[in-house]
């Protein structure tokens, strides 16, 4: 991702999302493992999403964790809000992320809910639109947010005044 974070040791916040227990057939039998979804975000506009494989569950989490801290973004934030709608896909997730007024709080899936409380962000409405896959609806909520642009990084790249944007 473009806008990578520099990730000093300070106080993040780190959310399971989703724990699968996966299995794999081989000649003597089946081999049990699970994958931890993660999300960890210093609630100031900096979230990352990791998935985490392995024999238990707390070493699962650990290498989520980690994978998740590589992967951090920079979240463009106005106020406890989103600069602007945007809808995030991958795969067949599809997530529509709508900026909402002071006091509404997060109207939004538990999946996505996740991804926005660890970015720091408390005032959206959210809605998952196509699949409920965990991974590709935590995946798409990353990419809109990814897409987020406020007004004077637009006018930075136009090349033109703040006010032209707004208009």
């Amino acid at each position: 991702m473009a806008n990578r974070f520099n990730q000093e040791e300070q106080k993040l916040r780190e959310t399971l999302v989703s724990l699968n227990r996966v299995s794999k057939t081989v000649k003597g039998g089946r081999i049990a493992r699970f994958a931890a979804l993660m999300v960890v975000g210093d609630e100031q506009g900096h979230v990352g999403v990791g998935l985490g494989k392995a024999a238990e569950v707390p070493e699962a989490i650990r290498k989520g964790i980690e994978d998740a801290k590589k992967n951090m973004i920079k979240v463009s934030l106005k106020g406890t809000t989103i600069p602007h709608e945007v809808t995030g896909v991958f795969g067949a997730g599809k997530v529509l992320l709508k900026p909402a007024s002071l006091g509404t709080g997060i109207i939004a899936g538990g999946k996505v809910r996740a991804v926005l409380e660890c970015a720091g962000i408390s005032n959206i409405r959210a809605k998952c639109l196509r699949s409920d896959n965990p991974t590709n609806v935590v995946k798409a909520t990353m990419a809109g947010l990814a897409e987020l642009r406020t007004a004077e990084e637009v006018a930075k790249i136009r090349d033109i005044p703040v006010e032209q944007v707004k208009a």
